[in-house]
């Protein structure tokens, strides 16, 4: 599993601001902000209070829970051939405390409808209620920082033809506590995200860790109402030409509440290669360029290099 995770705090970054509008200069010193952590960490921590109600992460968090005490065989039903990212992963001894289901188009009604219409005979209108109402939360903040990154590299003609090629694959996933609470456990496997960006978000118990670019595995503390976790993926990494690394981390469970959480992962419908304005005579492109629809059948714990470095 490797050292245990020291406890320390990813840079904190408020998108609750009222003036936080494009233009203002509010928005110009957050895009450096979101900038500088990205490149120093990969990761950030978003303060978000447009999901912040008790009610609807009440609702939120127990329909989830409802979904992973469904019956096995009914879990298997979330399928998607071809791609394993997009469908049921659980029942793995290697990953025992590990469950997770894939919703394609996980940020339209419509996505989410046929999803729970796959899992509940009848249908789930609670169940969709809540997540439609997150997914729109994220998909919201993850625009703002995509539109953020673009800008802070002086690319901001960028954004709407990226907005045009974006898909998003929303995923609930479900870490059982450990028995035992003195002994750690890894549950789930060390890797990189393989999106463009990922917004992670959970209920209060803490298990994500995230290693530096140094070598140190941090414990990273978001488990306020308002907090999500930004984080670069690999596709990020290749378009940035290794400005942005996308992180290496894992999930760590103590203690024996289960962790719930929600990643919404961004794809590009079509070729992902590095952008031309960071390319020069001392960063030439390190990154041939891919079809990021064909990295998700890539090994998971991969490294981007090995897929299509020069």
């Amino acid at each position: 599993m490797g050292g245990e995770g020291k406890l320390t705090n990813l840079p904190v970054i408020d998108f609750t601001k009222q003036d936080l509008k494009p233009g203002t200069e509010s928005w110009q010193s957050t895009c450096q902000s979101v900038r500088q952590a990205l490149e120093e960490h990969g990761c950030f921590v978003a303060v978000f209070h447009k999901f912040a109600s008790h009610e609807l992460r009440n609702g939120l968090f127990g329909s989830i829970k409802e979904l992973f005490d469904l019956p096995d065989e009914t879990k298997f039903r979330n399928k998607y051939e071809g791609v394993p990212l997009k469908g049921y992963v659980g029942q793995n001894p290697k990953i025992p405390l590990h469950e997770s289901f894939g919703i394609d188009h996980g940020t339209s009604p419509e996505g989410i409808e046929s999803f729970a219409d796959r899992l509940w005979t009848q249908g789930n209108d609670q169940f969709c209620k809540y997540v439609v109402e997150y997914a729109k939360v994220a998909e919201e903040l993850d625009r703002m920082v995509a539109r953020m990154i673009f800008e802070s590299y002086n690319m901001a003609v960028c954004y709407e033809p990226y907005i045009k090629q974006t898909s998003y694959l929303l995923r609930l996933l479900q870490h059982k506590g450990s028995e035992e609470e003195d002994h750690p456990k890894q549950a789930f496997v060390t890797h990189t995200d393989k999106s463009f960006t990922t917004i992670l978000h959970q209920n209060e118990v803490n298990a994500l860790e995230v290693e530096t670019k140094d070598g140190q595995w941090i414990k990273v503390d978001f488990s306020s109402p308002t907090s999500f976790v930004v984080m670069a993926g690999d596709a990020l990494t290749v378009w940035t030409n290794d400005r942005v690394q996308a992180p290496r981390h894992k999930v760590v469970m103590t203690g024996k509440e289960t962790r719930y959480s929600l990643g919404l992962f961004t794809f590009i419908k079509g070729t992902v290669h590095v952008a031309a304005s960071l390319i020069d005579e001392q960063n030439p492109p390190k990154y041939k360029p891919f079809e990021h629809q064909e990295l998700l059948k890539f090994s998971y714990s991969a490294n981007i290099k090995d897929y299509c470095g020069v």
